[in-house]
């Protein structure tokens, strides 16, 4: 098996995925899987949304305030064993992250809400401002528009998977994510259960949103977590979150701009050779 990742400028709102498929053409052979993360497709498909125009009404900001900076910042991120990293991250707040959890209850809900952290997939890395990019409208239409833009430009016949870094947990046979959207045999849409009941189940990678090939979603998830290998091994400036992101720019993450996103390298696929 040859990983290879794709390294890429910064691909902006609204501009397709032409400029994402050029990058990718270059490496590509006939039968290779590229697998790409949720980010890229939703910026390059511009389905972004500019959380400055929220205002934080009375149960966001508790939510915000007591629900996730302190009940699970210092009571329940022990309990049901997060990380340390998260729990430090909830405990240190920004005041911006009340206009975030407005946002989540207008647009997904209080079962989302109530996700102290990672609500229904929405992003906060690796876009300016106070944007955030939503998961991708129609998965399984843009793994198959990629898929029909790369044969239209390499003349090579290839499988295209979407992949959320967000995880999915096995509960004996069962696969589940917290997320809205993931591929068929994954249980989603589990929001704040989901989120509980990881704390007694086992992690099992990455979350497949989309997939051109037909196989079994062990290998679905044993690639999408090889991939994310690759991204993370190769990337000087791997944006887990948006802390990672706001340390990477010595910036407030709200004041980050799409030329400091331009001045770095940027791994938005990778390609498989099976």
């Amino acid at each position: 098996m040859n990983v290879i990742p794709i390294k890429t400028d910064y691909l902006e709102a609204n501009e397709g995925y032409e400029k994402l498929v050029n990058f990718i053409v270059k490496d590509i052979q006939e039968g290779d899987l590229v697998v790409i993360s949720e980010t890229p497709i939703s910026t390059c498909e511009g389905n972004l949304v500019d959380e400055s125009g929220y205002e934080a009404g009375f149960l966001s900001i508790l939510i915000t305030e007591l629900w996730c900076k302190y009940l699970w910042g210092y009571l329940f991120g022990r309990i049901f064993n997060i990380g340390e990293r998260t729990i430090h991250n909830l405990r240190n707040m920004p005041r911006e992250a009340r206009k975030h959890k407005e946002f989540i209850l207008k647009r997904y809900g209080l079962k989302y809400a109530l996700q102290p952290t990672a609500e229904a997939g929405v992003d906060l890395s690796n876009v300016p401002g106070q944007y955030v990019s939503l998961l991708p409208e129609n998965p399984d239409k843009s793994v198959f528009d990629i898929k029909r833009l790369i044969h239209e430009k390499s003349s090579k016949n290839v499988e295209v998977m979407i992949i959320d870094t967000d995880a999915t947990y096995k509960f004996r046979k069962t696969y589940f994510t917290t997320l809205p959207k993931s591929v068929k045999n994954i249980k989603n849409d589990t929001a704040f259960l989901g989120f509980v009941l990881r704390s007694f189940t086992r992690k099992v990678g990455a979350t497949p949103l989309a997939c051109t090939k037909d196989m079994s979603i062990d290998s679905m998830i044993r690639l999408a977590n090889i991939a994310e290998e690759c991204q993370k091994d190769n990337s000087e400036d791997f944006f887990e979150t948006v802390y990672n992101m706001g340390d990477a720019f010595s910036s407030n993450v709200d004041e980050i701009s799409v030329e400091m996103l331009k001045s770095v390298t940027h791994i938005p696929a990778v390609i498989i050779r099976l």
